[in-house]
């Protein structure tokens, strides 16, 4: 999380803007009204090149997210633990690190409730990378696989203030970049998963839509389709975004849009077909493979069914929280829509959000797919920068709260609790 820039800037006229798309636009905050009365104005976005004022923001997202390490230690350390093994060998990390080491196809687990469960439920991306990086370092899979997490961390956290800082300038970038690494869950960026690895490319594949850069975007969208289940998300952001722009333009938009557009779905698909291949269901397969863990889209049905079993039976500290975090989500989405924020980012948090609410699956797991969704920080991050400057003590007060939250709760759900991450 990182403190809002400090130079102030006035501003006595809004930009006019000429026809051009929305999903690009800087989004200037309203003019302040002159005379003594009128109230300090937030940085607003810089112009072509590398935004300043991210160092701050990026070494407040890894001083945080350190904290968040060492307190996993300490807690293992207080309960007799090892120290670090949790961070790389955690309930999925362990497949993953089967997969890098030993491919597909080699390791199915029979459930209690008898499901047979194969590693084609992982995408490849995430031990392709941490194979590649075993095989010319002298490095454990567990090693690579946490050096790749905590580097797409940061480069996450750049991406999205790269996001933040062309919309609203340096005050809301470092805000919003303070809150990501802030959320509850957001220990779970630096272990052994591929949030992190997903976040860094969605961020920048929807970085390229506000900046159109069509083929980076699609690239990177197609990259993401193979990082993760949810990875299309990404591929719906930057296509309908690149099918508005086409209408907008009346059919006249340039080839890289179309081909950005093309591209984008291209990694999910190819995964996906090729599960099916492998279980000779060419189009439902992988599906199949999903639902034997349970993970499968059932409108809600089983969200209600835990909400229910959750208001008669009670559950501890984890699934409450999960909860919590999903409405606020939901509440978050609704201010991100009347944000007005840019097509591809409402797309992108709003399937990740459709996502978690209609999907089954374990409820302690849905904070974590939630974490990549930044956007929905967007709302928040302008209420705390404009909070940072006109009312610093109180910003600081619920910053600070939050910063406690989230190692607390980290910790917890990493090194006590039993509920899968």
């Amino acid at each position: 999380m990182r403190n809002p820039g400090r130079a102030l800037h006035r501003v006595t006229a809004a930009p006019k803007v000429g026809t051009v798309s929305t999903s690009s636009v800087p989004r200037p905050e309203p003019t302040a009204p002159s005379g003594p009365l009128s109230r300090p104005r937030l940085p607003r976005p810089a112009g072509p090149g590398s935004p300043q004022g991210f160092l701050p923001a990026l070494a407040l997202f890894a001083g945080l997210r350190l904290a968040g390490i060492l307190a996993v230690i300490l807690t293992n350390e207080l309960r007799g633990h090892p120290l670090v093994r949790n961070l790389a060998h955690s309930w999925d990390s362990r497949w993953y690190l089967h997969i890098a080491t030993h491919g597909y196809g080699h390791l199915i687990w029979v459930s209690p409730q008898g499901a047979v469960q194969t590693d084609w439920a992982f995408f490849p991306l995430y031990p392709a990378l941490i194979r590649a990086l075993t095989l010319p370092l002298p490095l454990t899979p567990g090693q690579a696989a946490l050096l790749i997490a905590w580097t797409a961390a940061g480069v996450a956290a750049y991406g999205i203030y790269r996001v933040g800082h062309h919309l609203y300038g340096r005050g809301v970038a470092t805000a919003l970049v303070a809150l990501w690494g802030a959320l509850p869950h957001a220990v779970e960026l630096t272990i052994a998963y591929t949030e992190s690895l997903f976040a860094a490319l969605a961020a920048w594949s929807l970085y390229g839509v506000l900046k159109e850069r069509w083929l980076e975007a699609g690239t990177l969208a197609a990259l993401a389709g193979l990082s993760r289940p949810s990875g299309f998300a990404v591929a719906v952001a930057v296509s309908l975004a690149a099918g508005y722009e086409a209408l907008r333009q009346r059919g006249r938009a340039p080839a890289r849009l179309w081909a950005g557009a093309l591209l984008a779905p291209l990694g999910w698909l190819a995964y996906v077909l090729w599960v099916g291949s492998r279980t000779g269901d060419l189009f439902g397969g992988y599906f199949t493979v999903q639902s034997a863990w349970d993970s499968r889209f059932d409108f809600g049905a089983g969200s209600v069914r835990f909400l229910g079993a959750l208001l008669l039976h009670g559950g501890g500290v984890v699934y409450p929280v999960a909860l919590l975090i999903v409405l606020v989500s939901l509440l978050l989405f609704v201010l991100l829509c009347l944000d007005r924020a840019p097509l591809a980012l409402v797309v992108y948090a709003g399937v990740l959000v459709l996502l978690v609410v209609g999907g089954s699956g374990s409820f302690s797991s849905k904070p974590r797919f939630l974490l990549p969704a930044f956007p929905l920080l967007i709302p928040m991050a302008r209420a705390l920068a404009r909070t940072w400057w006109l009312r610093r003590p109180p910003a600081v007060a619920v910053y600070g709260a939050l910063a406690l939250f989230s190692l607390l709760t980290g910790a917890y759900v990493t090194a006590v609790a039993h509920s899968p991450l």
